[in-house]
């Protein structure tokens, strides 16, 4: 079996899937991780940089997040797998987005997340196709698929 494609879902702030690589670098795994756009900035200005600037910042933010969009489907339509991860900060709002985009289309989903949010993401935990507390659970778990 070659390379395995993942769409990494979750927020752009902290390196989680550079910590993601790792671990599935470390089990041997080929995996392309592929996601949103993790320069925040960039990110945000992409919708003026195409179509210019816009008449306020609603507008910046919903052009923006429609070219963000338009990335997201494409590249979640190319994946084999999508691991949604819920970290310990930042507002996960995009990251539960993504992960019911994913059980939608049908695409595989493995959630990872903390035992405190249990309760918080219980009916996502109950669509997902694994749930796991860590990235390294995660990587294990994709690690599986190829034995």
């Amino acid at each position: 079996m070659g390379d395995i494609v993942i769409y990494a879902a979750g927020e752009i702030h902290s390196d989680w899937r550079e910590e993601l690589r790792g671990y599935l670098e470390r089990l041997g795994i080929e995996a392309e991780v592929v996601g949103p756009q993790e320069a925040h900035d960039r990110s945000d200005s992409v919708g003026e940089d195409i179509l210019g600037t816009q008449p306020g910042p609603r507008y910046r933010d919903l052009m923006g997040a429609r070219v963000n969009t338009l990335r997201t489907r494409v590249l979640m339509q190319r994946a084999d797998l999508c691991i949604a991860f819920f970290g310990p900060k930042y507002k996960q709002w995009n990251t539960a987005s993504d992960a019911g985009a994913a059980v939608a289309s049908g695409l595989p989903l493995l959630l990872v997340r903390a035992e405190e949010h249990i309760h918080a993401l219980k009916e996502l935990d109950a669509l997902a196709t694994l749930t796991v507390e860590t990235l390294e659970q995660a990587a294990q778990a994709v690690g599986y698929i190829f034995e």
